[in-house]
């Protein structure tokens, strides 16, 4: 079969200027499924906790994903620091320059399917030996030689061997070109966990403080009943120890604040140095009532990693005709236009006469190299297999991620529904127990195992109510942001347009 393709080739190479050898690229076939769980035809169980933050979703199939998909939270803030952080962000204007260096590589591939064209000059002063005639019609045995050359050589692209180095360049500019819109995925991604993160922290301080006053309190009432004899000094003494210890729990968490301030200052291309006027508080952040589910097969087009991994496997299949190429012969063809004149302002006259000119073409067959263009076609061939290989780990990563979000957020439903229920009680318990204790009719040690399990519970269901914001954006993330339904290009860059998914067929 290759040598029907060779001889093929050879056969229309004048008169069609060529053939291009080596795999044609297809674009690979999404897997054959139509969900990513096991049991999905059943509606995922997003139940609502009966409080603001945490109400029920429900995942509606298909359903496409806006641009700006953070918006579902509904936080105005949060808003502007993603504008920010797409403008300013160092990751992403690497990105960008990355693409401008991909877009001149490909422009600088182009350029080789035209001829080159060069020009070339000489001047000489001559001085002819006095015993000889005089070289020059003036007489003169000192004179000038002025020679203008006009250079076009160009390689004739018979195997397609161009065009597939071509064709591999530009599949690299459109792998570029979904890195950066991954870059702008993750970024924004970032961000929003990072502002929920905040949140939560900062509602974990205020409760930690609230326990500690409420702790103080109690230590209060305890030295009350101590000083007339009611209780013991051990019983005071514990409190106070249960108190340093929930004073302990304070400054890690203020820490842990402090520390993600700093990380949405970098990300927002800042310096920490320079005070956020942003702050995020979790009653502040709306959950989406209607969450996305791409189909499978459109999860491969949407995914910025798997467009480009796809793009590498392109590129990687051209390289494999260039390899093939090069161990074909090489046709070149060339010209060569000169002029010569004693004198520069006569170069260009008709007294010089016409110019001559020089034309040729030959071919180059390599015969004996050792090796080297066998080794440097399997070594295509491998980095095709390489790149398939990737595109395949891409692709389960994917679906990975998509199946790991469905689980969190059915789980994260019944978790924060399970810890409102206990906090609840909880704070119950504790109510009831204070009040017994300022009667004197329950011991201590009631009270402070009532504030231990209210400390426990609350922390707890803040800590569910995170998550559960978290694991929506995860969502959004893991089901490619919504990239294609940019109405105007953002990208300072001035990119090539990715390629957008295949339109969802009519319902």
């Amino acid at each position: 079969m290759a040598r029907t393709r060779f001889a093929a080739c050879l056969a229309v190479a004048v008169s069609l200027g060529g053939c291009m050898v080596g795999p044609d690229f297809k674009t690979p076939e999404p897997p054959p499924t139509d969900r990513y769980l096991p049991d999905e035809s059943g509606t995922l169980n997003l139940v609502s906790a009966g409080i603001p933050g945490g109400e029920a979703q429900r995942v509606v199939q298909d359903l496409d994903i806006p641009n700006q998909w953070w918006t579902v939270f509904q936080s105005q803030q949060l808003n502007g620091l993603i504008d920010r952080s797409l403008k300013a962000n160092p990751d992403i204007k690497s990105a960008i320059a990355a693409l401008r260096v991909s877009q001149q590589t490909t422009r600088a591939q182009r350029a080789t399917l035209f001829p080159t064209v060069g020009v070339a000059g000489t001047a000489a002063q001559n001085q002819a030996p006095t015993v000889l005639s005089a070289s020059a019609a003036d007489g003169n045995f000192v004179f000038g030689l002025f020679t203008a050359l006009l250079n076009i050589t160009y390689s004739l692209d018979v195997w397609g061997g161009t065009r597939r180095g071509i064709e591999s360049a530009e599949a690299q500019a459109e792998a570029q070109c979904f890195l950066l819109e991954a870059a702008y995925l993750t970024l924004a991604s970032n961000v929003v966990v990072a502002a929920i993160t905040e949140a939560s922290l900062r509602a974990q301080v205020q409760a930690t403080q609230r326990i500690t006053a409420a702790q103080r309190e109690t230590l209060g009432i305890l030295q009350g009943q101590a000083g007339l004899g009611a209780i013991s000094g051990a019983d005071v003494a514990t409190q106070q120890a249960a108190l340093a210890q929930a004073e302990a729990t304070l400054p890690p968490l203020q820490k842990a604040l402090a520390h993600q301030r700093n990380l949405l200052a970098i990300l927002t291309g800042g310096l920490p140095s320079n005070a956020l006027a942003e702050s995020f508080e979790l009653n502040d952040l709306k959950l989406p009532a209607d969450l996305p589910l791409s189909l499978p097969a459109r999860l491969v087009e949407q995914r910025p990693d798997i467009r480009a991994a796809e793009a590498n496997v392109h590129s990687a299949a051209a390289q494999v005709g260039v390899a093939v190429a090069a161990q074909l012969p090489q046709v070149n063809l060339s010209a060569v236009v000169g002029s010569q004149s004693l004198t520069l302002g006569s170069l260009f006259s008709a007294a010089v006469g016409p110019a001559s000119t020089i034309a040729s073409a030959g071919f180059m067959q390599t015969l004996l190299d050792g090796g080297a263009l066998q080794a440097k076609k399997r070594a295509a061939q491998y980095s095709f297999e390489q790149a398939q290989a990737q595109y395949q780990s891409a692709v389960l990563t994917a679906f990975r991620n998509v199946a790991d979000t469905l689980r969190a957020l059915e789980y994260d439903a019944l978790a924060l529904k399970a810890t409102v229920a206990a906090e609840q009680a909880a704070a119950t318990s504790l109510t009831i127990a204070r009040r017994r204790l300022d009667v004197g009719d329950t011991t201590y040690v009631i009270v402070l195992i009532a504030e231990l399990t209210y400390q426990q519970a609350l922390l707890a269901r803040i800590q569910a109510q995170a998550n559960r914001l978290m694991d929506t954006a995860a969502l959004f993330q893991a089901l490619g942001g919504g990239w294609w339904n940019r109405d105007e290009p953002t990208n300072p860059a001035q990119r090539m347009v990715c390629k957008p998914p295949k339109a969802a067929p009519a319902k």
